[in-house]
């Protein structure tokens, strides 16, 4: 395995050993000296652990002005009261999706659910599933003991590279219920930043205007990049690409180009998909679109942006990216080509040859769009992108979480009164493929080629590897019933021994 496995040092990333006992110890000093709001003794949301109920319906302050901006769900049959359901605690609060209260009574399809982010309520006897964001999951943050009658549940949306701690059996095993970027995830978000089939037809810039944008000295080739020094190591292989053929760069990485205006250099305005900074780009050529880091199916608005203007994108991402793909010839793959040379020479041989190059872009004509399976994944979603008429995915996982939760009580109930004659529901467990994104490898060239000292190669391989220890450290804890936190780095050591001896 290339790059070796790099020995314990305590840090994910380059955040440092003594900042991490800080924050982990800080918040559980917070924590414990915290007192129940009052709203929340209200709502009842600070019983303690093993009430018979609720002593009221838990409704958030302020609900009632706002119900028509509070998602509620699709609606349903369910008469319980709100002290009769089960309730669903976001762990990662920020992403709690309903406002101004903590605490949402939501109606799904199978049933309805309470929802909140008053961690009060964690060990309550009700609290039937805990919903994790994986950009924010830390292994030694993680509420422990794990309590048998609770599922964990992951939404991680964001870039393989924000915690690799889930791309290893140990990590992602954590959890019974997904939503990731993975089309084999349980609640799939793949095509997260692709709005509509009519965000790919929209028209490109005519080959005309292209060309005469080359004339005026413009490169054939786009790089669009101010986050430097990632997994997928992309600025490496552009470097090398860049001694073949003319490629603008006009982000922080490989800078070597100014946007015309100050306003177009403004960051948010290029994230916003500003009209201005869109029209400038869209009379590229070729954009290259490189991920920030490798896993299947994780595809960003730096592949369907530029299918949007009608420029060609020169990828690395997703190794699964032509299924998606509206035709057989939209998008040029880097990794189809030996080396950044050969690369070099294809978009120069399309540069000159503009017959070939709107090949690419025969997809937006009418009739373009072949690939049934992109087609049917788009109307077969459950959620929107920028689309009022349905629920966002948060909302859309939540209810898929409620419903599930509510399915698995009632089988519990069932096969508690037949006294074992209806058989128990069976523990569910997710799999790799749920996520399981593969070890950073360098962009250009071999793991043995780069020096001792490489940046790239001491931050990534060691946090890939880091999350592989830190994935069976908190495993350990579940299954030893572990309950003090603070005991992480004790677990931590004992892999590391372990593993040293056996070496």
């Amino acid at each position: 395995m290339g790059g070796g496995r790099p020995g314990l040092v305590g840090r994910r990333g380059p955040l440092p050993f003594w900042l991490m006992m800080v924050l982990v110890w800080g918040a559980g000093a917070a924590l414990a000296a915290e007192e129940p709001a009052e709203e929340e003794k209200e709502a009842g949301l600070a019983e303690p652990c093993g009430a018979e109920g609720w002593a009221q319906d838990a409704v958030p302050p302020g609900a009632a002005f706002v119900a028509a901006a509070s998602y509620r769900g699709p609606g349903n049959n369910d008469t319980r009261s709100n002290k009769a359901l089960p309730i669903l605690l976001w762990w990662s609060g920020s992403l709690f999706p309903h406002f101004p209260g903590d605490t949402e009574r939501i109606d799904c399809p199978r049933g309805s659910c309470l929802v909140t982010r008053s961690r009060r309520v964690v060990r309550h006897r009700r609290t039937k599933a805990l919903i994790f964001y994986g950009t924010d999951f830390r292994a030694y943050e993680a509420p422990l003991p794990r309590l048998p009658h609770q599922t964990w549940a992951l939404f991680h949306e964001e870039s393989p590279m924000n915690n690799y701690l889930l791309s290893h059996p140990p990590g992602i095993q954590l959890f019974n219920y997904t939503a990731t970027f993975r089309r084999e995830s349980d609640y799939p978000l793949t095509l997260q930043w692709l709005p509509d089939v009519g965000y790919l037809r929209g028209p490109a810039v005519p080959l005309a205007e292209k060309d005469e944008w080359r004339r005026k000295g413009y490169g054939p080739v786009l790089y669009m990049q101010s986050h430097c020094d990632v997994p997928s190591d992309r600025d490496r292989y552009v470097r090398e690409l860049m001694k073949y053929i003319q490629v603008d760069s006009y982000g922080k990485c490989l800078h070597n180009r100014e946007l015309p205006s100050e306003r177009l250099r403004d960051t948010s305005t290029a994230t916003t998909e500003d009209s201005e900074f869109m029209t400038f780009i869209a009379r590229y050529k070729f954009h290259l679109a490189l991920e920030n880091a490798i896993c299947d199916d994780y595809m960003t608005e730096k592949l369907w942006r530029p299918m949007h203007l009608g420029a060609v994108p020169v990828y690395r991402g997703s190794p699964a990216v032509r299924d998606w793909m509206p035709n057989n010839l939209s998008i040029i793959l880097i990794d189809d080509f030996d080396s950044p040379q050969e690369l070099a020479k294809y978009l120069d041989f399309l540069d000159k040859n503009g017959e070939e190059y709107m090949k690419y872009l025969e997809y937006k004509n009418l009739g373009g769009i072949k690939n049934q399976f992109l087609l049917e994944s788009l109307e077969r979603r459950e959620w929107g992108v920028n689309d009022m008429t349905l629920p966002n995915y948060l909302n859309g996982f939540e209810c898929f979480i409620c419903d599930r939760e509510n399915t698995r009580v009632k089988e519990e109930q069932e096969h508690k009164k037949s006294h074992g004659k209806t058989p128990a529901p069976k523990p569910r467990v997710a799999q790799l493929k749920h996520m399981g994104c593969p070890m950073p490898t360098p962009g250009f060239g071999s793991v043995e080629d780069l020096s001792g000292g490489d940046s790239w190669k001491e931050m990534w391989l060691q946090d890939y590897w880091q999350s592989l220890d830190q994935g069976e450290a908190l495993t350990a804890m579940i299954h030893r019933n572990e309950s003090h936190q603070g005991r992480f780095w004790d677990y931590m050591h004992e892999i590391f021994l372990k593993r040293t001896r056996q070496h």
